[in-house]
């Protein structure tokens, strides 16, 4: 496949915000299933749980038009690669007038990658309202861009209240992070507002994890010490436009016996909370030198 945002097959694949969208953004494929293109050459062929876990939101909000979704969670347990397809298998377990549940599984080379369970909604008005405040912090204005190797998305804009996302390892504090995120264009359909909102959830848990503790960060990852995603569930509360600021509100609740639990919030520049999610991710030494470059599966 080629395209504006395809080189030649020897060159990594740019990151943009329409790569992100074209890659979410899955394909019809028969009955109750759905094709992910691939990225292409990448210099870490591991495919991002926020990315899995956005592209089954987007495969549930297409195979239940009718309604919205509600909450998607996921469990993590084979790395996909960036280099081949993936291909999404949607159930519905239970079609309703209120609610539908879906069980959603994801795999490549015939290998079952992740599975996990959508919950559809239909729509009401408010009973009652109630939602935790938007967190005092420093606003996007007043930050820099963050513009750490790897991390950059042509079209994506995110910034990082007090630089806290730093590759020092000897940098501590709290292990929490606050992360505003917006998008240049905005997505055609809403279920790309969602999955795009999706995609960055998993990005913080780790670094907030590790920040406490010198000699330890997230620039170690992968390299001296060997992290990944395990389990992953949204929950989304209000509708937001990922073209407007977004507040990615994380805090690491526990760190210990080779795991890491967070959880977060994402808000809207207004105050509104749009989402909540938790996050569960593996933490530990490499066990034999050089696993780090031969690992297949968490």
């Amino acid at each position: 496949m080629t395209g504006p945002d395809t080189p030649d097959a020897a060159s990594p694949m740019p990151w943009t915000q329409r790569e992100l969208q074209r890659l979410l953004d899955v394909r019809p494929d028969g009955a109750g299933r759905y094709i992910a293109p691939a990225h292409g050459p990448t210099e870490r062929n591991v495919v991002e749980a926020g990315q899995l876990l956005g592209a089954a939101v987007a495969a549930a909000a297409k195979e239940v038009p009718g309604q919205r979704v509600t909450s998607a969670s996921m469990i993590f347990s084979r790395v996909a690669e960036h280099e081949a397809p993936l291909e999404i298998a949607t159930e519905t377990l239970r079609s309703g007038r209120t609610f539908t549940t879906a069980q959603i599984r994801i795999g490549q080379h015939g290998e079952m990658c992740c599975a996990g369970m959508v919950l559809l909604d239909a729509g009401a008005a408010d009973l009652v309202r109630a939602a935790e405040p938007i967190p005092h912090v420093t606003p996007p204005e007043r930050l820099r861009p963050m513009a750490i190797p790897g991390t950059e998305v042509d079209g994506r804009d995110i910034r990082v209240v007090d630089d806290a996302y730093d590759p020092d390892p000897q940098r501590t504090g709290p292990p929490e992070l606050y992360v505003w995120t917006r998008f240049r264009d905005a997505p055609e359909h809403d279920h790309l507002h969602a999955a795009l909102l999706t995609q960055s959830i998993t990005h913080w848990t780790v670094a907030a994890a590790l920040r406490p503790h010198p000699g330890f960060g997230e620039a170690m990852a992968h390299r001296s010490i060997s992290t990944g995603i395990t389990m992953a569930t949204i929950t989304f509360h209000d509708d937001a436009d990922v073209t407007d600021w977004l507040l990615y509100a994380t805090r690491a609740t526990y760190t210990g016996r080779g795991h890491a639990q967070g959880e977060g919030r994402v808000h809207t520049r207004d105050g509104r909370l749009a989402a909540s999610y938790t996050v569960h991710a593996m933490l530990r030494g490499f066990r034999t030198p050089g696993a780090a470059a031969s690992a297949t599966a968490l």
